[in-house]
């Protein structure tokens, strides 16, 4: 037992305003953690070879997607994460670090586009499973950083000698590159309020059409848009990136309108503005 003296007791209104402030750091912090990240061109990326005709064969991904991703009641595209067999886990792997082993530079535009879009899907499909089962793809915290959430600030494989998060590919290559808001309908978070993976991968000749079918399936499931009672409620993918779809909310009204059916479309008209946002982070399982 130590014989040293104890410090006198000190008022605790003394330690109120370091405590606020303690909490008040904390707060911003965690918000700061929780906010959509911005599109920010990693330059590094921007090489490409218009000239170039190569292709790069994704048929082992859409088999990966035929045998484990199925359309659910609920209109939601769920996938078979605890059906994964053995052999097809080395599917995948094989699949990744050939696209790991891929000198994209050196492609043009449209085949680097699927690339980069398949290759986040089939990132995103992996880290799932090495962490199944969970309740949230949110769950899996292996980003750096002490207010870090989920998978998708870690750096996870390693291209042309750069290591490369799932951040980087969606928010720093992407993005910035591409500035298409029909990216966000084909990039899948393992999420009900996800748009849904697409059916197959995508390729220099498939995209376009995959993007507007993707597009008008997910603006017309009531995850993406609902109006009960003419209160509009959108996806959060709306307001966290709204900088992607307009700038506004009139904007991603406009940019909803777009791919919205006649009947939903009916229902939006005359609105410059919605009145919530909503997201369902429970895990796409099927």
């Amino acid at each position: 037992m130590s014989s040293a003296r104890p410090a006198p007791a000190q008022p605790f209104t003394r330690f109120i305003p370091a405590a606020c402030v303690a909490v008040a750091l904390l707060l911003v912090s965690a918000s700061a953690s929780l906010a959509a990240p911005k599109a920010d061109l990693w330059a590094r990326w921007g090489q490409h070879d218009p000239a170039s005709n190569a292709q790069i064969d994704h048929a082992d991904w859409t088999k990966l997607i035929g045998a484990y991703a199925r359309p659910s009641t609920d209109g939601v595209t769920r996938f078979d994460y605890g059906g994964v067999r053995t052999a097809d886990r080395g599917l995948l792997q094989k699949y990744i670090a050939r696209l790991e082993a891929t000198p994209i530079s050196r492609f043009n535009r449209r085949e680097q586009f699927a690339y980069w879009v398949n290759f986040y899907n089939a990132l995103t499909v992996k880290v799932v499973l090495d962490h199944y089962p969970v309740e949230s793809i949110r769950d899996i915290d292996i980003s750096p950083g002490f207010f870090a959430d989920g998978p998708w600030g870690a750096k996870l494989v390693t291209v042309e000698g750069e290591k490369i998060s799932l951040d980087d590919i969606e928010h720093r290559i992407l993005r910035p590159i591409w500035k298409d808001p029909r990216i966000h309908y084909v990039v899948n978070c393992a999420s009900i309020g996800c748009p849904d993976l697409p059916p197959v991968a995508l390729t220099a000749q498939n995209s376009e059409t995959l993007l507007d079918e993707m597009a008008e399936r997910f603006v017309n499931h009531p995850r993406g848009v609902s109006v009960v009672d003419g209160r509009i409620v959108v996806s959060s993918i709306y307001e966290w990136f709204e900088e992607d779809f307009g700038g506004t909310e009139k904007g991603v009204l406009d940019h909803i309108r777009r791919f919205a059916s006649s009947a939903l479309a009916g229902r939006l008209k005359g609105r410059d503005s919605y009145d919530d946002d909503a997201y369902n982070w429970k895990l796409n399982d099927r």
